[in-house]
């Protein structure tokens, strides 16, 4: 295993994973001039962001917790004390702000709930009423976009398994690893400039919580990507690491460079070849060549 190489991504959500706010203020379809009716990606907008509020709120405590972020899910466990939280009332326990251990410690018991819902998937949540107007909604978004959310997903698959045959691998916690003791460990990471809650909503209302840990998404709302960026790689570094960054904007950019990491600018343009359906593991390579020299064999061929 001494010579396995991990390739970590770190993704941003909004615009490159996913589109949200383009498709609320217009500038997807504006990059599409005529082509796209542009109200029609306001209400689709719009409805991804009631789906998102409404199960942020109804299962994963936002209401309670909204102005209690962190950037992190386990940012609190060493006040988690394991308590049996079958019977617990999460209602009736007098929980506010974290100013004190007390509150800490009932903050921690929310997010241990939480990271166990997202570990289990929204299929254990929700009626069938409600996935099938999620799985509608997915969908014609999917459409709309000319197909943004699947090949989004399909390259998570493919860094993954480091080729162009995602079956190639056996899923594990936080990345995947071949059947192969030799081959590489790739891990995706989420760094979102959203708030957690919701940002953990969105990746399985998107579906991509198979691709990306509860443990792998950083919300970067209080302390910045930067700050975000140094922990990852404080937890994933060693002689056989390479970090990439990919991302729209200016803070990600900024960050990635800061850390001396490739980074790769989403365009929403449909000339673009930076952009969902367009990037593909081939061009992902190109940047970390270019930072950490020529590409190792896996990508060789790609």
């Amino acid at each position: 295993m001494s010579n396995q190489m991990t390739k970590v991504y770190i993704w941003d959500m909004d615009e490159t994973l996913i589109l949200l706010k383009s498709l609320l203020n217009g500038s997807y379809a504006e990059a599409f001039p005529g082509l796209k009716d542009g109200q029609k990606g306001v209400e689709i907008g719009k409805m991804w962001e009631k789906h998102i509020l409404q199960i942020s709120d109804d299962f994963f405590f936002y209401e309670q917790i909204e102005n209690c972020n962190k950037p992190f899910l386990d940012a609190l466990s060493k006040y988690d004390d394991g308590q049996d939280l079958s019977d617990y009332d999460f209602n009736q326990d007098g929980f506010s702000p974290p100013h004190d251990d007390l509150n800490k410690r009932k903050l921690a018991y929310r997010h241990r709930v939480i990271a166990n819902k997202y570990k289990h998937g929204l299929h254990n949540i929700l009626d069938q009423e409600m996935m099938d107007l999620w799985d509608a909604l997915y969908k014609m978004t999917d459409e709309y976009t000319d197909g943004w959310l699947s090949s989004a997903r399909a390259l998570l698959e493919q860094c993954l398994a480091g080729n162009e045959d995602p079956t190639f691998c056996n899923t594990v916690a936080g990345g995947v690893v071949s059947s192969n003791a030799t081959a590489s460990c790739h891990i995706n990471v989420l760094v979102t400039s959203g708030s957690l809650i919701p940002s953990l909503v969105k990746c399985l209302l998107f579906r991509l919580d198979n691709l990306i840990s509860y443990e792998n998404v950083y919300s970067s709302w209080d302390v910045g990507k930067l700050q975000c960026f140094q922990w990852i790689k404080d937890r994933f570094d060693s002689r056989n690491t390479r970090f990439c960054a990919i991302g729209d904007g200016w803070e990600e950019c900024e960050a990635a460079q800061a850390m001396n990491w490739p980074f790769i600018k989403v365009d929403l343009r449909p000339n673009s070849s930076h952009r969902f359906p367009g990037l593909t593991l081939k061009t992902v390579g190109f940047y970390f060549s270019i930072v950490y020299g020529n590409p190792d064999s896996e990508n060789e061929d790609d």
